[in-house]
């Protein structure tokens, strides 16, 4: 799933304006990898305001967090910056390309704090209960399983963890995807409490998107208790114990 331009450079932004207006794909179908290098205006910085976002999440110096969906990593080297090396950073995509070029962009920028993740539709492969916070930025029209795919993301939370959707808005003008294909974020709350999470406070801070905070619902944190049954790699060496022993994994985009 894809991420996302004022008028601080005109070609630019007819560019991602073409993308998003005629080529994006439609619900369920996953964004073209070679399209990847229009997702990153020179100005996006100023209109994603990641800064704002990361602090809206609570991400901090030494956190566990994922982004999914992360096409090429725009969000995810911001994420590495922010979580410092005592924390961690798992870039997930269900398309083979978005992984390799993360791994291309975190080897360019010398990160020793990203571990990728190949995912499904349903499971973002994920270590249960690892998570101080996740991110879905532009990728939630993509998804084809919307409801087992945030159940599971639930799981890898921890107690307090936040999970974060953003997209862009049902109205208005900029960058992003013909109006007739942008998601309604009553539906994505729908969803998410279907899948066992809670909206804890919604952000409008941002000019195009809207941003959606969720935390787990006392029915999945019960569930949880029980068992959850599934399995992952432990967290690698350098990333403080914050994540919690690891089970297992999901779904893709940009």
């Amino acid at each position: 799933m894809r991420r996302l331009v004022p008028a601080l450079a005109l070609v630019a932004s007819l560019a991602i304006g073409d993308l998003f207006g005629q080529e994006r794909p439609r619900h369920g179908r996953l964004f073209p990898p070679q399209d990847l290098g229009l997702l990153e205006g020179p100005d996006r910085d100023l209109w994603q305001k990641p800064d704002q976002v990361m602090d809206a999440l609570g991400i901090a110096d030494g956190s566990v967090v994922a982004d999914l969906g992360a096409g090429a990593g725009w969000f995810t080297i911001r994420l590495a910056r922010r979580v410092g090396p005592n924390g961690l950073v798992f870039a997930e995509d269900v398309q083979t390309q978005m992984i390799e070029a993360i791994k291309r962009r975190v080897q360019r920028e010398g990160l020793q704090n990203v571990r990728t993740r190949l995912g499904r539709a349903d499971d973002p492969d994920l270590p249960v209960g690892s998570l101080d916070a996740a991110m879905m930025v532009g990728v939630y029209g993509e998804i084809e399983e919307p409801i087992a795919l945030l159940r599971n993301v639930g799981r890898a939370l921890k107690p307090q963890g936040r999970f974060g959707v953003i997209d862009f808005k049902r109205e208005g003008t900029g960058p992003g995807p013909a109006m007739d294909e942008r998601v309604d974020p009553e539906l994505v709350i729908k969803h998410a409490s279907e899948a066992g999470l809670k909206l804890l406070k919604r952000g409008r801070f941002l000019p195009y998107q809207f941003l959606l905070v969720f935390g787990k619902s006392e029915a999945l944190t019960t569930e949880e208790k029980g068992s959850i049954g599934r399995s992952a790699s432990t967290p690698p060496a350098g990333a403080r114990p914050r994540a919690a022993p690891l089970p297992r994994p999901r779904r893709g985009r940009a």
